[in-house]
């Protein structure tokens, strides 16, 4: 199963650095917060992403492309042939498809311009800056017992985004943005889809967490597997600090995978 990464919006500008590159860019404990959500997906034995990049993507690309650097030892011989010697590399089994949705492209907008590389069979999605240490694997199992669309990985976090309405057959009646005074589950995205959520996406303006989420809820199609350990976003330049002093310390709970 593929994994979908959004990747590309401006996002919230957090520190000076997010001014010059994409947020999910920005490093936790030397690498970008995208590696450590890649990580988590591929200790479950998911090793097949899509990054729906845009903002900068650019550097991204980059990034990828010169991968096996961080990792390995190299030798550059400019003496004869100008040769790149690489020892004792150290890479993922990783198939990264890196794709340009646009500048401008809203969040269900860019998960319709990268359907023709998820095929025609469901994939995973979330979003590229925020670490989880939800059982992914059981997440998939949940997905295909109920035989729905969608579904969302739901948190109850100190802070409030999306709120779902859920039933206790964990199917989602409704979708709606936070109200000031809610204190409900939210939407913390790991999620799995079924290709048939592409219908519900119909063009770069759609917000997928708007039209399409409150439809599939409307239909019920929509689930919720409910996950009651670590979740954060990183927003502010605060949560990026707290993550930095959780995976510094050796107590990520999201980090799953040996060094």
């Amino acid at each position: 199963m593929k994994v979908v990464l959004l990747a590309g919006g401006y996002g919230t500008r957090i520190s000076e650095e997010s001014s010059i590159k994409p947020k999910p860019m920005i490093e936790i404990g030397g690498m970008p917060i995208l590696w450590h959500i890649m990580k988590e997906y591929s200790y479950y034995g998911f090793n097949e992403f899509i990054i729906c990049a845009g903002y900068r993507q650019h550097m991204i690309k980059e990034w990828f492309a010169d991968y096996f650097l961080y990792t390995s030892d190299v030798t550059f011989d400019f003496t004869e042939e100008n040769r790149l010697e690489i020892h004792d590399r150290r890479t993922e089994p990783w198939r990264v498809t890196i794709v340009d949705t646009g500048l401008e492209t809203m969040t269900g907008g860019r998960i319709k311009r990268i359907q023709k590389y998820t095929g025609n069979e469901p994939f995973m999605m979330t979003y590229g800056d925020g670490v989880c240490d939800v059982n992914i694997a059981e997440l998939v199992k949940f997905h295909k017992s109920h035989g729905k669309i969608a579904t969302l990985t739901s948190v109850i976090p100190k802070q409030e985004k999306g709120i779902l309405e859920i039933s206790a057959d964990n199917s989602v009646h409704s979708f709606r943005e936070k109200n000031a005074t809610d204190s409900a589950p939210i939407n913390a995205g790991y999620m799995v889809l079924n290709p048939e959520v592409f219908d519900y996406i119909s063009d770069d303006k759609t917000i997928f967490e708007r039209a399409p989420l409150e439809k599939l809820a409307e239909e019920g199609e929509l689930m919720s597997y409910a996950h009651n350990g670590f979740w954060q976003c990183m927003d502010t330049k605060r949560e990026m600090e707290m993550l930095e002093r959780l995976y510094s310390s050796g107590q990520a709970p999201w980090k799953k995978w040996k060094d």
